[in-house]
C-alpha cells in the first residue's frame, strides 16, 4: 500500500477518515488520498485506525507521516509503560488498557483482569491509532466524536483526550468489579473456612498490582497533557484533560484502596491459619496428656517387681484402675477449662 495506493484497506486498518472542521467526508477513504487532502485543506486532518498492524502494514503508514522510528519500534513491539513522548511535532501516547474478566468464581488460578496497549501518534494533520489485544475497539469512541463535530473540529488532540478518557472510564469499570471480588475475599476471611484457600486471595492482589501498574504511570502523561506542557493543546482541551486527570487519580486511590483491603484480608487469612493451627497442637498435646497417664500407670505396674504390696491386695487392682480413671478425670477438666479440648 502506497501513499496513493487506492486499493481497499488491509485488514488491520480498521477505519481511515478525513475530518473537516470536526464533520467526516463520506466513505473510507485510501490512506493517500485522505492524506493529500488533509495537507491542502485547512482545519482538516486523517484518523486511521490500526489494530495489531504487521511491521510493513505500519512502515507505511510511518513512512506517510513521517513518524520517528524509535517510536514506531515501540508501537510494534507493545508492552510498553504508559508514557507521552514528543518527536518534533508529533506526540507519541501510550496507553495500557484494562477489562475485567468475567468469571463464575474466583480461584487461585483465575485471570480477573485483562491488558491491552493503544498507542497513539497525534501530529498537526493526522492522528494514527494503533490497538493491541485485548483492548477495546475505539468504535463508540469515534462515533462519540463525530457527533459532537465541535469538540472534533479542535482536531487530532481532541481525539487523544476521547481516547485517553475511554481508557480511563474503563479503568473505572474494573475497579468496581473488582470492588465486589475484594469484599467476597474480606468476608471469607472472617468465616470459619478462612485460610484454606489463600490462594485465592493472593491471585486477587497479584491482579491488583498488574492493574496499579496499568493505572499508575499515565498520571505524569495526563498532566503534562492538562497542564499544555505540549503543543497542540488549546485551553479548552486543557479542561478536558484535567478531568480525565481526575477520574484516574480516582481510580488510582480506589486501587490503592482496594490493594491495602486485600493485604489485610490476606494476613487476617494467615493469622487465622496460625491461630488454628496452635488450637489443634493444644488438642493434639491434651490428648497425648491424657493417653499418657493410664501409659504411665500401666508400665510402673508392668515392671517385675516382688515387693509391691498392692499387688497382693484384693482391690488393688480395682483401685489402680479407679486412681487412673479418677486423674484421666481430673487432667480432662482442667484442659476443657482452658478450652485446650
Amino acid at each position: 500500500m502506497t501513499a496513493h495506493d487506492t486499493s481497499p484497506q488491509p485488514i488491520s486498518v480498521v477505519d481511515c477518515a478525513l475530518y473537516e472542521y470536526g464533520r467526516r467526508r463520506p466513505g473510507q477513504l485510501p490512506l493517500g488520498e485522505a492524506m493529500d487532502v488533509a495537507r491542502t485543506t485547512p482545519g482538516a486532518f486523517v484518523w486511521i485506525g490500526l489494530h495489531d498492524p504487521t511491521a510493513d502494514q505500519l512502515q507505511v503508514v510511518a513512512r506517510a507521516f513521517g513518524l520517528h522510528p524509535l517510536a514506531v519500534e515501540d508501537a510494534l513491539e507493545a508492552h510498553q509503560r504508559p508514557k507521552l513522548e514528543r518527536y518534533d511535532d508529533t506526540l507519541f501516547l501510550v496507553l495500557r488498557t484494562a477489562v475485567y474478566l468475567e468469571h463464575d468464581e474466583l480461584t487461585p488460578t483465575t485471570d480477573i483482569v485483562g491488558t491491552g496497549e493503544i498507542m497513539a501518534f497525534a501530529g498537526r494533520d493526522f492522528i494514527v491509532v494503533v490497538r493491541h489485544d485485548p483492548s477495546e475497539p475505539l468504535t463508540a469512541v469515534r462515533s462519540r466524536l463525530e457527533a459532537d463535530p465541535e469538540r472534533l473540529a479542535h482536531g487530532p488532540v481532541a481525539v487523544l483526550h476521547a481516547v485517553a478518557d475511554s481508557v480511563v472510564d474503563q479503568y473505572l469499570d474494573v475497579v468496581t468489579a473488582l470492588e465486589t471480588d475484594a469484599d467476597e475475599i474480606e468476608n471469607d476471611a472472617f468465616s470459619p473456612d478462612a485460610g484454606h484457600d489463600v490462594g485465592r486471595t493472593y491471585q486477587l492482589k497479584r491482579e491488583l498490582l498488574e492493574l496499579r501498574r496499568t493505572v499508575a504511570p499515565l498520571t505524569q502523561p495526563l498532566r503534562d497533557l492538562a497542564e499544555r506542557r505540549v503543543p497542540g493543546v488549546d485551553r479548552e482541551l486543557a479542561a478536558y484533560f484535567r478531568d480525565v486527570a481526575d477520574h484516574l487519580a480516582q481510580a488510582a486511590e480506589r486501587v490503592a484502596a482496594l490493594t491495602e483491603l486485600v493485604d489485610n484480608a490476606l494476613s487476617m487469612a494467615l493469622a487465622q491459619t496460625s491461630v488454628r493451627q496452635n488450637h489443634d497442637m493444644r488438642r493434639i498435646s491434651a490428648a497425648a496428656a491424657l493417653i499418657a497417664i493410664p501409659v504411665a500407670i500401666a508400665g510402673v505396674y508392668g515392671m517385675n517387681f516382688d515387693h509391691m504390696p498392692e499387688l497382693r491386695q484384693l482391690f488393688g487392682y480395682p483401685l489402680m484402675l479407679g486412681a487412673t480413671a479418677v486423674l484421666v478425670t481430673v487432667v480432662y477438666l482442667i484442659f476443657r477449662k482452658k478450652r485446650w479440648l
